[in-house]
């Protein structure tokens, strides 16, 4: 017997959102790169992790609207949440790349495991 599946508008909203953050991760940390080479790069990357912050509390919004009312996966609304406590501490300590580049590869790593999952068709079961 199939189970039912979970609401497919937040599953697509967490899946967008989740999509966008990965991107602006990416570009956070290219935009990081230019400015640790010398080039103009340090204002796009602070802006582009202000994008990243904000993405990653909409994920933490749509991942609860999924788990909660839509009675999808748990796992998901804490990491999420976790992604946005990370960013927010990486907006607050710029000034220390021996922990500040870790975390933003640490960052991009979890986001992009919470891609896959959000893409695959185990995001879409319903759990009681």
């Amino acid at each position: 017997m199939q189970e039912p599946a979970v609401s497919p508008g937040p599953l697509y909203g967490l899946r967008v959102l989740v999509t966008a953050q990965v991107v602006a991760l990416a570009v956070t940390a290219s935009f990081a790169g230019q400015a640790v080479q010398g080039q103009a790069g340090l204002g796009a990357h602070v802006t582009a992790g202000l994008v990243v912050n904000l993405l990653a509390l909409l994920q933490t919004v749509a991942a609860t609207l999924v788990w909660r009312p839509g009675r999808g996966t748990r796992w998901v609304a804490p990491v999420s949440a976790c992604l946005f406590l990370a960013g927010l501490g990486q907006h607050l300590t710029p000034g220390t790349p021996a922990t500040h580049v870790p975390a933003g590869l640490a960052l991009l790593g979890l986001g992009v495991a919470v891609l896959v999952w959000a893409w695959s068709p185990r995001a879409a079961v319903r759990h009681s």
